[in-house]
């Protein structure tokens, strides 16, 4: 496409926000590397510091609001040409899918995407179609949450029927305490974006057995991947190891599994992230996620097996023909640098001792100096990560975990204000 004076432009590729801890500065990449011009749509660039530092154009706007979102894409349209309308953010995957509907460009249906990020229908469409999963109740009210505890049996998780990253999940082991995190629930009016937040939360069976991932696009299993959690009550992961280290007919039952999830919701069109357990009585869906992963298992699949899904996913939203895998490691870990007191962001120390240990292929931090950090119990509790190869399963994770040692996030407290009594 020819532009002013006959400069060549090339077309946009539209990001609606971003991820913050995860692949959202590849995406930025993959565009560019696909001769496109990656734009950020925000209501806040600054939240997302690669922008900046990669020279990545921003727009800013009413992300939430679809009427805004459509004409800053018809702005992009008249400006050079938009070849398509993607997020790597989990709140906006369906805003997304929606706006590349209204502008006929590529994308998955973005009904289905909606119900899907609505985990009680999502859990609805999965019991009609025989998909395995926990046994639940939707509670709008503490005392409902309460019933639905005594009716499924203690211990139960409790999470909102919308959110990420394992945002106010917990597992509660008594009526008390499911009467106080229900509480704790029901009373946030917003979600991490600012959103409305649904007044319901579901109220279902804790699963015992190990848990995994399986990474899909386009209805195929690209990978299944092995997940490693923080201590109960909560779910924060801290680890990934990619392929999951299992016998190869229990890979197939997991990726079978995901599958059917997936196919029962309607979706199939692009990358999904599905999240399993696997029970005594076999792998049971935790939650289908109409994304692509994030907690840079992308950035493990890729160095495992070859494949570049953030590229993939790229490349799809573009209507471009996928890339053919790359070199393969054979096996992938990551490794999670977690916060372990609030305070402030007063340095990060050891990311280039990380790069350089053996078999890393990625170092970075989530956060930087000046930055506040608040436990939330969720993924946000994670300030840097390392993602380390290895001829083997045990190689790559002794490698992670010994690199992501090298980190340090030093937290200072923040001096309390004068006339304000400290705890």
């Amino acid at each position: 496409m020819t532009g002013k004076a006959g400069v060549t432009t090339r077309k946009w590729l539209a990001f609606l926000e971003s991820n913050t801890t995860g692949t959202g500065r590849e995406f930025c990449a993959a565009a560019r590397a696909r001769g496109l011009r990656p734009v950020l749509l925000a209501r806040d660039p600054a939240r997302y510091p690669y922008a900046a530092a990669d020279g990545i154009d921003t727009r800013v706007l009413d992300t939430g609001d679809p009427e805004a979102v459509h004409a800053a894409c018809g702005r992009l349209v008249a400006d050079g040409g938009l070849a398509g309308i993607t997020s790597s953010s989990e709140y906006f995957v369906a805003a997304a899918a929606r706006a590349a509907a209204g502008y006929g460009l590529p994308g998955p249906d973005g009904e289905a995407v909606a119900r899907c990020r609505a985990k009680d229908l999502q859990r609805a469409d999965h019991l009609a179609a025989g998909v395995p999963v926990p046994r639940f109740e939707t509670a709008g009210d503490i005392e409902a949450a309460v019933r639905a505890a005594d009716l499924i049996g203690h211990p139960v998780v409790l999470k909102p029927v919308s959110g990420s990253g394992s945002v106010g999940v917990r597992m509660c082991h008594d009526r008390d305490e499911t009467r106080r995190w229900a509480a704790e629930l029901l009373a946030r009016t917003t979600d991490e974006r600012g959103a409305q937040a649904p007044r319901r939360i579901l109220v279902e069976a804790a699963v015992e057995g190990p848990e995994y991932s399986v990474e899909t696009l386009d209805g195929t299993v690209v990978a299944v991947v092995a997940k490693h959690v923080g201590p109960r009550p909560y779910f924060v992961e801290t680890g990934h190891d990619v392929p999951a280290p299992v016998p190869d007919a229990t890979a197939a039952e997991l990726g079978r599994t995901a599958l059917h999830a997936v196919r029962a919701l309607g979706l199939g069109w692009g990358a999904a992230h599905t999240e399993l357990r696997r029970s005594a009585q076999g792998p049971v869906v935790i939650e289908v996620n109409p994304r692509l992963a994030g907690g840079m298992i992308p950035v493990a699949v890729r160095a495992a097996t070859g494949v570049d899904l953030v590229d993939a996913v790229v490349a799809r939203a573009a209507g471009q023909a996928p890339a053919a895998p790359g070199p393969a490691a054979g096996h992938a870990a990551v490794r999670f640098v977690t916060a372990g007191r609030e305070g402030r962001v007063a340095a990060v120390r050891g990311l280039a001792a990380a790069a350089a240990a053996p078999g890393v292929v990625a170092a970075v931090a989530h956060t930087a100096v000046g930055r506040p950090v608040r436990i939330t119990h969720s993924f946000q509790d994670r300030l840097g990560c390392v993602v380390a190869t290895g001829p083997d399963a045990r190689d790559a994770a002794e490698g992670a975990r010994a690199a992501v040692e090298l980190i340090a996030v030093d937290v200072e407290a923040e001096p309390v204000p004068e006339g304000v009594a400290s705890r």
